[in-house]
């Protein structure tokens, strides 16, 4: 049997640099595409307001929906952008939890179909630097914690999709219900 000589001892020390430099090159490659996916995870990237101009963008989540913190008589909430919702909607738990005022009992449809909800009106809603006064809405068995962000609300602002974002834009005070 051959001693390893100088050159192997060189060949074996450069092979190990080079194997600790590829596994590190991964690490950093693994963590940068990582933190690529977890960048797009959605919610307000941009609130302003100037004087009667107000402006929120919204960053679509990768299930292809908009979610946003916003607040509803000045409790915080998660809400759903939901075009398709006639009213903005929370669960009874959330209504019951901010104190809502059940009022008469209507019919409203839904994604799973007709069920039975009660009318109320939300004093405050705020979406980051739009915010609303005296908003229709429905208390609806079956949803989530997540609060649906209705055409009640969304109806007093031009909505424009732009890539995998949401502007939600207030050119001037609208009249009704501009808080």
């Amino acid at each position: 049997m051959d001693q390893p000589g100088p050159t192997d001892k060189l060949h074996s020390k450069t092979g190990r640099r080079f194997a600790w430099i590829a596994v590190i090159g991964m690490m950093i490659g693994l963590t940068a595409f990582y933190q690529a996916l977890t960048q797009r995870s959605g919610g307000i990237v941009r609130s302003l307001e100037d004087g009667g101009h107000a402006l929120v963008v919204l960053q679509r989540e990768r299930s292809g929906h908009y979610l946003a913190e916003g607040q509803i008589n000045g409790q915080p909430v998660m809400f759903l952008i939901d075009t398709g919702a006639t009213d903005v909607a929370v669960s009874e738990k959330t209504a019951r939890a901010m104190g809502l005022d059940f009022g008469p009992r209507i019919r409203v449809m839904t994604a799973a179909g007709p069920v039975s909800a009660w009318a109320t009106r939300l004093d405050h809603v705020r979406l980051g630097s739009l915010e609303l006064t005296n908003v229709r809405a429905t208390i609806t068995p079956g949803l989530n914690d997540a609060a649906l962000l209705g055409m009640s609300f969304l109806k007093h602002f031009n909505l424009r999709q732009e890539g995998d974002q949401l502007l939600i834009e207030r050119a001037g005070q609208d009249g009704e219900g501009a808080g």
